[in-house]
């Protein structure tokens, strides 16, 4: 019998300018990630302060038919990011290729152990 693993759900409200635009849900894959899942979460809710939010975190790079990209709550444009472990952490290999599909969400970095908040 296959265990089945609780994976939490966090949202993301959107909006274009002052107009709300919807809400994003994005299921958080902790039994494969879980230092970067913590991450996320911990962003995406703002509970930690000191500026480590996605509140009003701008989508920098957008292109059509492939990716949304942000989360860069330092600078706004790709070239920042910060953790919530203080810097930057290590990566989590989660064999990706066999999970991916439409709609699922990744953080980027700027090269190996570079994970922050993009």
């Amino acid at each position: 019998m296959a265990v089945s693993i609780a994976r939490p759900r966090i949202f993301l409200d959107i909006q274009i300018g002052t107009e709300p635009a919807g809400r994003l849900v994005i299921e958080l894959f902790v039994d494969k990630t879980p230092k970067t899942c913590e991450n996320f979460r911990a962003l995406c809710t703002g509970e930690l302060g000191h500026g480590l939010s996605y509140k009003a975190s701008p989508f920098h790079r957008i292109i059509d038919e492939f990716m949304v990209q942000g989360g860069d709550i330092t600078k706004g444009d790709g070239t920042g990011g910060k953790s919530i472990y203080g810097g930057d952490f290590e990566d989590e290999n989660i064999g990706w290729r066999g999970i991916d599909k439409v709609g699922l969400v990744c953080m980027a970095n700027r090269g190996k152990a570079t994970n922050s908040s993009q």
